[in-house]
């Protein structure tokens, strides 16, 4: 059980974006056929190894861009103290406040007691023990990607943009991979435990691509995933793919 190395080779797969001639879709099958899946509360050590129990919690999540946090507040504004913790920190003088600024001066949840506003402890609820955005999610019947962060939610895929220029043509290339500590920045190489290549979550009965199939559709669109789910299932019957994640090998 140990941390694999990122730097190692990945198969991946190019398309152009079935609603768009201008884009391309670059999608690493490596990551997306590996066996990885959470381990939130049955093996997860933290990020912080403080709070070996908080998951990736610890720091809060910065938003991406307002609608991010204005989807984020009116999802908290329907959380009850029943299933989040932090309930009355958050209504203090009766002003819901759920943000803060972060380090490099860009808006953020706020922490409390060193973590996330939203993060219920187990001595809160056995029931509701983790993220109260994610069991609002729950309780509403929805997906959780309308109720957390953006950044929360896209974990532990990771969607980035390249530009390419073939001719007097420019095409807009969507890379979907994997978040991996040094896609953190200067931060990852401090996180004490990190997952996403790490063989303790490689343990999946289901690769990503099918897991995390309603994150990868919001990230891409649907007509688009079809043709990466095609690809990855002809792979998968004709395994080992060129190559296989190490963390799950």
């Amino acid at each position: 059980m140990t941390e694999i190395n990122t730097n190692f080779p990945r198969d991946w797969f190019e398309f152009p974006d079935p609603l768009n001639p201008k884009q391309i879709f670059k999608c690493d099958l490596t990551w997306l056929t590996s066996n990885w899946n959470c381990i939130f509360g049955t093996g997860c050590k933290g990020i912080d190894k403080e709070f070996p129990d908080h998951g990736c919690c610890s720091d809060g999540a910065y938003y991406n861009g307002a609608s991010d946090e204005k989807r984020v507040t009116k999802a908290a504004k329907r959380l009850t103290k029943d299933i989040w913790q932090n309930y009355d920190v958050a209504r203090k003088n009766k002003t819901l406040k759920i943000t803060e600024i972060g380090l490099d001066k860009e808006r953020k949840t706020r922490k409390v007691n060193k973590t996330c506003i939203f993060f219920n402890e187990k001595s809160f609820s056995e029931e509701y023990f983790g993220c109260a955005l994610h069991h609002l999610a729950n309780k509403e019947d929805v997906h959780y990607l309308e109720t957390k962060p953006d950044i929360c939610w896209q974990l532990p895929l990771r969607r980035s943009w390249e530009t390419r220029e073939v001719g007097d043509n420019k095409y807009s290339v969507v890379v979907i991979g994997e978040y991996t500590r040094e896609a953190w920045g200067a931060g990852g190489a401090d996180l004490d435990w990190y997952c996403t290549s790490n063989t303790e979550a490689h343990t999946g009965s289901n690769p990503v691509y099918l897991t995390n199939k309603t994150e990868l559709i919001a990230l891409m669109n649907e007509p688009a995933y079809e043709i990466l789910k095609s690809k990855c299932d002809s792979l998968r019957k004709s395994l080992p793919l060129f190559v296989i994640h190490p963390a799950s090998r």
